[in-house]
C-alpha cells in the first residue's frame, strides 16, 4: 500500500509540474501580455455575414454593419437557402447601400445544407484581398470593430484571432458557465497564437486575406467535416509567422448563449467532434493539459484521503489553486469577464466532469451531422 501510495504521490507531483509549465510558460502569454497600441489602417476589407433564418437578429445587427467608422469595406451577405425573411431583407439592404453585395446559396445535392460551401460562395464573390467574418446572430456593439480587427493586418500577419463573447444573463449559472468555457478557450488559443503555435479560432470574430483561403484550397480538406469552418481552417492556414490576434474590447463580438444545460451539451460535443481533426500536436497538448489537470486533482484527493504526506500535497494543491486564478484572472479581466473570475474553482470541476462525459457520449454515439 505505502509504495501505491508513493507511485500517486510521484504522478501527482509529475502532473502538478504539468500544470504548472501550461500556466507559466504558455497561458501566461497572454494573460499577463501589455496591451500594444496598433497602427491604425485602411486596407479595403470585405465584410462576410453568413446568415441562414436569422430575420430577427439581422434587424438589429445589419444597421450596425453598415455604419461602420471604416473608410473602405464592403459588406458581403451570404442567404444560406433562408425560408425566413432574410433574403428580403438582404436585398433590401442591396438597394440602398452600394457597398452591399448579396450572394444567394441554394441547396444543391453535393452539398446540402453545408455552411462551408456558402462561405466558399461568399469568400470567391469578395472583392477584396482582406476578409472579415461574423455570423448573423452575432452582435458588434462599436462603430470601429472593422477598424480594430483590422489594425493587426501587416506584411507577415495575415491571419487574425478575434473574441466572441457570450451577452450575460443576470442570475443564470448556467451562463456563467458557458462564459467561464468561453474564457478558457480564449486563454488558451489566444496564448498558443502568441507563442508562435496557433490552432484555432472562432468564426464569429475572425480575419484573414483570401490567399491564405486558397493557399490551403479553401475548406476542401474538410469539407465533409458539417463543423470547423473556423477552428479547421485555422488549424491548417495558421502557423508561426502568420497570425497574431486582437483582444480590444471594441473588437469583440457576442452572441446569445444557451439557456438549457442540453442545449449546450449538444454545443460542447460538436465543438468536441471537431477538435479530432486538428493536427497532431494540437490534440496532443490539449489532450496533455487535459489529463494533467483531471489526474492532478483526482490524485490529490485519493492522497489526502489516506492523509499521505497531507501537507506537502495540500499546499501543492493549493499553491495551484491559487497561481491557476491568479492567470485565468488575469485573462479574464482582459476579455472583461471579471464577473466570472470568483467561480474559477467550482467552474473547472464542472468542466471537467463535463468534458468526461462528452468523450463517453461521443465514443458511444456518433455526433449527429451539425447544422
Amino acid at each position: 500500500m505505502e509504495t501505491t501510495l508513493f507511485i500517486l504521490f510521484i504522478a501527482f507531483l509529475v502532473f502538478f509540474v504539468i500544470q504548472f509549465v501550461y500556466q507559466s510558460f504558455v497561458f501566461s502569454r497572454f494573460s499577463f501580455v501589455k496591451p500594444k497600441k496598433e497602427t491604425l489602417k485602411s486596407v479595403p476589407v470585405s465584410v462576410i455575414v453568413w446568415a441562414k433564418n436569422e430575420y430577427e437578429n439581422l434587424v438589429t445587427q445589419l444597421p450596425v454593419l453598415v455604419t461602420q467608422n471604416y473608410p473602405n469595406y464592403e459588406l458581403v451577405l451570404i442567404d444560406d437557402a433562408s425560408n425566413d425573411e432574410t433574403l428580403d431583407l438582404f436585398e433590401a439592404y442591396e438597394k440602398q447601400y452600394s457597398f452591399v453585395k448579396l450572394v444567394k446559396v441554394k441547396n444543391n445535392e453535393a452539398f446540402w445544407g453545408n455552411k462551408k460551401f456558402a462561405l466558399t460562395l461568399g469568400i470567391k464573390a469578395a472583392k477584396n484581398e482582406y476578409l472579415l467574418f461574423t455570423d448573423a446572430d452575432c452582435r458588434i456593439t462599436s462603430e470601429n470593430w472593422i477598424l480594430e480587427m483590422t489594425s493587426h493586418f501587416s506584411f507577415k500577419k495575415t491571419i487574425v484571432l478575434g473574441y466572441g463573447a457570450y451577452n450575460k444573463i443576470k442570475g443564470s449559472v448556467l451562463n456563467k458557465i458557458i462564459r467561464f468555457d468561453a474564457v478558457i478557450s480564449a486563454i488558451q488559443y489566444f496564448s498558443w497564437a502568441k507563442i508562435g503555435k496557433p490552432y484555432m479560432g472562432i468564426g464569429r470574430n475572425l480575419a484573414y486575406k483570401k490567399s491564405e483561403f486558397f493557399n490551403v484550397n479553401g475548406f476542401i480538406n474538410h469539407i465533409r467535416v458539417r463543423s470547423g469552418e473556423d477552428d479547421l481552417f485555422v488549424n491548417e492556414a495558421a502557423n508561426t509567422s502568420n497570425t497574431t490576434i486582437c483582444y480590444s474590447p471594441e473588437s469583440f463580438t457576442y452572441s446569445e448563449a444557451k439557456t438549457t444545460f442540453k442545449e449546450w451539451l449538444n454545443q460542447k460535443r460538436k465543438e468536441t467532434s471537431t477538435k479530432k481533426h486538428y493536427k497532431s500536436f494540437d490534440k496532443l497538448q490539449l489532450g496533455l493539459y487535459f489529463i494533467s489537470q483531471l489526474f492532478c486533482i483526482i490524485l490529490a484527493i485519493i492522497l489526502l484521503s489516506f492523509q499521505y504526506n497531507w501537507i506537502i500535497v495540500s499546499s501543492v494543491l493549493g499553491f495551484r489553486y491559487v497561481f491557476n486564478w491568479i492567470v485565468f484572472g488575469y485573462g479574464a479581466a482582459k476579455l472583461k469577464e471579471k464577473d466570472i473570475i470568483v467561480w474559477y474553482p467550482i467552474f473547472e470541476i464542472i468542466l471537467l466532469i463535463t468534458q468526461i462525459r462528452l468523450a463517453f457520449t461521443n465514443l458511444i454515439h456518433k455526433p449527429e451531422h451539425w447544422k
